[in-house]
């Protein structure tokens, strides 16, 4: 299954993919590689054919055209270059030993084609999803990766140019008229994209589906050839352009935040295994600001939603923008300060809301119930990767500040920010640091656990932090909370993604487990690491027969 050819020549990669029946007929002979940034641009020179075939048993066989000087010279790091092609799948090398209990795909959904045509994207969250999947059985593994087929992704393929709204682009109007027309269409929803770029789940009936800011770009996918199934549809009437990207997913429920830009507030709603329907649980009216804070994720424990109310706020205005402001969609609004509100999931009622410091964070790790001598709920305790309510990190996350990294310590300051939620009716909250943030380089984001504490006490989480000088979150971490230390893997030049932990069958301690990242190497290589999730030393790695883009959100799909 793992025979794959294509022609390679200065503008075009006309590809067959002998694993699969299925072709991208609507995109000709692929996408146009006429591109500065894309490594090999215009330097491969005469058409030459790669091969790679029976890659597990034949590792000679991989080869690639000669990139030449211009390319061994490029300073940019595959981790921000558009994906080499498509779509692939093949069988890979293993190095070291893949634990024979782990079987199933953990799939990776992330931002992997940042140009259209000439045109070029100028942020990370901009690209057009890249989904990668880590297929294991039996001790061997068979990767792959293939485009999203949104309807934003099928129509800059067939026009060369941006058609919708996506994080920091706006398609070119040809003219006043179709700017107006463009105006229109986004109060509707039309124009937003449906770019599912960020994150992909497995719900409680065993759909996946890949997600986005944006609720039209819900989208299903099946994990095992990777094709795009179509839409998927909420039957409900909420309405609504935007949600968490973050939902909560467990085997019996789905759990997720609406956003209200008009009366600003939250949504928290539920939907059932087996439903398309979201029904409401409760909502949170926000208590400062013009617009509703940004919730890119959100925590739970056992009885309670947590319902962030950050000061980087929504702005209706920057939405409106042919051109970016320095926060995009967003307004850091200091003065409104920061709040958190906690949601009985039981009855929807609010059963604390408290002002916090001020922070900044994409990305929820976990959050817990606190209990006194006699059992009762006392506090909730949530934790989260958060920037010192700094947000000069989403302007760090530009592709040409990503590009042109020169050896400077950049990457602004994080930590494991813990915020303590009293519930005894006190105004007030506590965030500080859960542990010494030196102890993982001041680097902190893209986050995973056992999801078997999910809204439990736990001790332990996998993130990426940071050994400087670095722009990006260049190791990974292993959080030890009870003992406040960090375990770190790091290899020079590598960029990796986000760690993600599978859980022994049977397993009774937190960790025993592995944790899944793939990496992206500073020569344009690249390879899926398998870690153990006690040790944190290295299992296993298998080299990709090219390095892959930077991808963001998983899941782990187990063998049926």
């Amino acid at each position: 299954m793992a025979s794959i050819s294509f022609l390679a020549s200065p503008n075009y990669v006309s590809h067959s993919i002998k694993a699969s029946s299925k072709s991208f007929d609507h995109l000709k002979d692929g996408f146009s590689f006429g591109n500065k940034n894309f490594p090999g641009r215009n330097s491969w020179g005469d058409p030459q054919e790669l091969t790679i075939a029976n890659v597990t048993s034949q590792a000679s066989v991989i080869s690639r055209p000669s990139l030449g000087k211009e390319v061994v010279s490029q300073p940019n790091h595959i981790a921000w270059m558009s994906v080499r092609q498509h779509r692939w799948e093949g069988e890979l090398v293993v190095k070291g030993e893949i634990p024979l209990w782990l079987n199933g795909i953990y799939l990776r959904n992330g931002p992997g084609l940042w140009h259209v045509g000439d045109y070029n994207f100028r942020h990370l969250f901009d690209g057009y999803a890249t989904l990668v999947k880590l297929q294991f059985e039996n001790g061997q593994l068979v990767a792959g990766h293939r485009q999203i087929e949104s309807e934003a992704y099928k129509a800059a393929m067939k026009s060369n140019k941006v058609c919708y709204r996506e994080f920091s682009e706006v398609p070119k109007a040809d003219n006043f008229l179709s700017y107006v027309g463009e105006l229109a269409s986004l109060f509707s929803g039309a124009s937003l994209t449906d770019n599912a770029n960020t994150g992909v789940i497995r719900l409680g009936d065993g759909r996946v589906v890949c997600l986005t800011e944006t609720q039209k770009g819900s989208i299903m996918i099946d994990p095992t050839t990777l094709e795009t199934l179509g839409k998927f549809e909420y039957t409900d009437s909420l309405g609504g352009l935007i949600h968490s990207a973050h939902p909560i997913v467990t085997d019996t429920e789905f759990l997720t935040l609406l956003p209200d830009l008009i009366n600003p507030g939250y949504l928290v709603v539920r939907m059932e295994p087996g439903s398309n329907e979201r029904k409401v649980i409760g909502r949170v009216n926000c208590r400062g600001g013009p617009a509703p804070g940004w919730v890119h994720s959100f925590p739970v424990t056992e009885h309670y939603v947590v319902v962030p109310e950050m000061p980087l706020r929504y702005c209706a205005q920057n939405l409106l923008r042919a051109e970016p402001t320095p926060l995009y969609k967003f307004e850091w609004h200091p003065d409104s300060k920061g709040f958190m509100h906690i949601m009985c999931k039981a009855s929807g009622k609010i059963v604390a809301s408290v002002e916090v410091p001020l922070y900044v964070t994409f990305h929820f790790i976990n959050a817990y119930e606190e209990t006194d001598e006699d059992g009762r709920v006392v506090a909730v305790i949530a934790d989260c990767c958060e920037h010192n309510a700094d947000t000069t990190i989403l302007e760090k996350l530009r592709l040409q500040n990503l590009r042109s990294f020169a050896g400077q310590d950049v990457l602004p300051d994080a930590r494991v920010g813990r915020f303590i939620i009293p519930l005894d009716g006190s105004p007030y909250g506590k965030l500080g640091a859960a542990l010494d943030p030196d102890e993982h380089g001041r680097g902190m984001d893209m986050c995973s656990i056992n999801p078997a504490f999910l809204g439990k006490k736990y001790r332990f989480a996998y993130a990426c932090g940071a050994q400087r000088p670095c722009n990006f979150p260049n190791t990974l971490t292993k959080i030890d909370l009870v003992e406040k230390k960090a375990k770190n893997w790091h290899e020079d030049g590598a960029v990796p993604s986000e760690p993600f932990f599978v859980a022994r069958p049977g397993a009774t301690e937190e960790d025993d487990g592995v944790v899944i990242s793939m990496i992206s190497e500073k020569n344009g290589d690249g390879y899926a690491l398998l870690l153990d999730g006690s040790t944190f030393e290295e299992i296993a790695r298998a080299k990709f027969p090219y390095g892959l883009p930077y991808g963001l959100h998983g899941c782990w799909v187990p063998k049926k």
